[in-house]
């Protein structure tokens, strides 16, 4: 495994262990998500490099479409949570009370 595959092994291993032990505000739970994007992100757009293959130089564009997505998308949830539970703590988001 050359350095550079290490490294973007690394930072998505590290993106989603603090995603999934690190779960206290959601804030820092988008933000492990866009850290695991980006390095998928980059990671497949090297692995197009390397390939020198053309029909794959589309997935990075289409990856980063959908990241741009989720950001938006849980940008909105993160200020509907803190509108009407005053918070963005993740304990104290309960799917009953909803």
């Amino acid at each position: 495994m050359t350095p550079v595959h290490f490294s973007f092994t690394s930072a998505f291993v590290l993106g989603f262990m603090g995603l999934a032990f690190h779960r206290t505000h959601l804030l820092s739970a988008l933000l492990c998500l866009e850290g695991m994007m980006l390095s998928l992100y980059i990671a497949l757009s090297l692995w197009a490099l390397q390939l020198d293959a053309t029909e794959f130089s589309a997935t990075p564009m289409l990856l980063l479409a959908f990241s741009a997505c989720e950001a938006s998308a849980g940008l909105a949830l993160l200020v509907a949570t803190s509108r009407t539970h005053g918070t963005d703590h993740l304990q104290s988001l309960n799917l009953l009370r909803c």
